[in-house]
């Protein structure tokens, strides 16, 4: 017989469970960085096993040895692709510094005047608008040390990310074993075969899915390679690897690096003509980076998203695009190795659960 003693109870533990799990959600919420390092130094961790397995097996390397050197080996990735973008920064400073502002402002005068007359507009004094309205008096110019503020701080952020996912990958590498009887000893005994499987499901599909990401970048940079040196562009190679790498961002990489592209065309063409030379080339660019995006949507990604995680592209899409809003481009970059890491588990753990069988179907 229910009574009223009942459902109070049961009103009070429906209470304090949303209660935990709101409590939860914004724990999580709160240390969504630190999420974020663990998932990167863990994706870190995977690309690196080939190699840390060649250390210790080939070479006779211990783990903190193997660790160290995956790690430096990381370190020298990062400080070279740096260093490769050093010629190309000091090229487009150069062709600024050639810029002509004095022609450039006369152009643009002249441009205005004949769009006054083409559309009849009378002609608009800006200083004497400015003065008018006293706008000097009313801007605050403050944002300029903000912007520079904002600056420093992304640098700072950006070094104790990289430090911080370092440091995790390191112990994730040397102590992975450890890792892995402790998750066995958490777990009662009877998990210990799906603990088994998560983890060899896991490395089997995430090592296909990079395989397939490194090849198809390595398509998408022969083919942007080719596009700039049709059209002559001195700095090719450097442009083809940054939008090439650009292409990680998942739908917002290609968009980047298309008009980062179009931008680096047009000031390594400065001093030319801009609407006989500059204007053309950087529009024929464009558009031969926007049939290499055809081609890579049609052809490699749809071979990435079916066929090394076996999931639906709608559902990769929704994937990105809530990892995007909640983790920004981080989040959409580590968005399909996370969830076809919890797709994993989650049908090793609760295979006869409705919503589990129906998302997992397809591994």
């Amino acid at each position: 017989m229910i009574t009223s003693k009942t459902i109070s109870n049961g009103i009070l533990r429906a209470l304090a469970t949303i209660l935990i799990i709101g409590i939860v959600l914004y724990f999580l919420y709160e240390i969504q960085t630190v999420i974020v390092y663990l998932c990167i130094s863990l994706i870190l961790c995977l690309i690196a096993n080939p190699l840390v397995l060649f250390l210790k097996n080939k070479l006779k390397f211990s783990n903190s040895m193997a660790a160290t050197t995956t790690i430096i080996f990381f370190i020298f990735l990062i400080v070279g692709f740096i260093l490769l973008f050093v010629p190309l920064i000091i090229s487009q400073a150069n062709n600024l510094a050639l810029l002509d502002t004095a022609h450039l402002q006369t152009n643009f005068i002249e441009a205005e005047k004949h769009l006054e007359e083409y559309f009849n507009i009378q002609h608009i004094d800006l200083n004497k608008v400015i003065k008018d309205s006293k706008l000097t008096s009313v801007l605050d110019f403050s944002y300029f040390t903000g912007f520079i503020n904002s600056i420093i701080n992304f640098m700072a952020n950006m070094g104790m990310g990289l430090v911080s996912v370092f440091f995790i990958t390191f112990f994730f590498i040397k102590d992975q074993d450890i890792f892995k009887d402790q998750a066995r000893r958490i777990l009662p005994d009877s998990n210990e075969d799906k603990i088994l499987n998560s983890i060899t499901k896991i490395n089997h599909l995430l090592t296909r899915y990079f395989i397939g990401l490194l090849l198809q970048l390595i398509v998408v940079f022969i083919l942007y390679l080719i596009v700039l040196l049709i059209f002559g562009n001195k700095n090719a190679f450097v442009i083809a690897f940054l939008c090439a790498i650009l292409n990680i961002i998942p739908y917002l990489g290609p968009i980047i690096g298309t008009t980062l592209a179009g931008l680096l065309t047009m000031i390594s063409m400065i001093g030319k003509d801009f609407q006989s030379e500059i204007l053309p080339t950087t529009i024929y660019v464009i558009i031969g980076f926007l049939v290499v995006q055809a081609i890579d949507n049609n052809v490699s990604q749809p071979i990435i998203s079916s066929k090394s995680v076996n999931s639906h592209p709608l559902e990769i899409f929704l994937v990105i695009l809530i990892s995007g809003i909640t983790f920004g481009i981080v989040g959409m970059i580590i968005a399909i190795p996370v969830f076809t890491m919890i797709k994993v588990i989650l049908k090793e753990f609760f295979p006869n659960n409705k919503i589990v069988s129906v998302l997992t179907e397809r591994i």
